[in-house]
């Protein structure tokens, strides 16, 4: 699903126009960026969270020639899925997890 098809569903499910739903999609891809990009993290119960992650300096290596290299220390977005999010993509892994949790 892409942008064009996220706001087409914005508009059938809550009859908006098509500019209200890009605006109200582009107002909430924004303020998640502005707040991760403070540090901030923006949790959404059930469907995950979104956070900056500082990665350490590290040694890679080239695919094509085998050098090795330097890659700087950086700040990264990540997003870690929620328990609602999981169990509805994958059903099998929620019920075998609520099984070992049930058996403890």
């Amino acid at each position: 699903m892409n942008r064009t098809e996220l706001i087409e569903k914005l508009v059938a499910k809550h009859e908006l126009t098509k500019v209200a739903a890009g605006a109200i999609l582009d107002t909430f891809i924004d303020t998640i960026q502005t707040a991760v990009k403070k540090g901030d993290s923006v949790t959404l119960v059930g469907f995950g969270t979104f956070k900056s992650v500082k990665r350490a300096a590290r040694t890679g290596k080239n695919p094509s020639t085998g050098a090795a290299l330097k890659i700087p220390a950086g700040t990264v977005p990540k997003f870690t899925a929620g328990s609602k999010f999981k169990a509805a993509v994958d059903p099998k892994a929620a019920a075998r997890k609520a099984a070992k949790a049930a058996t403890k």
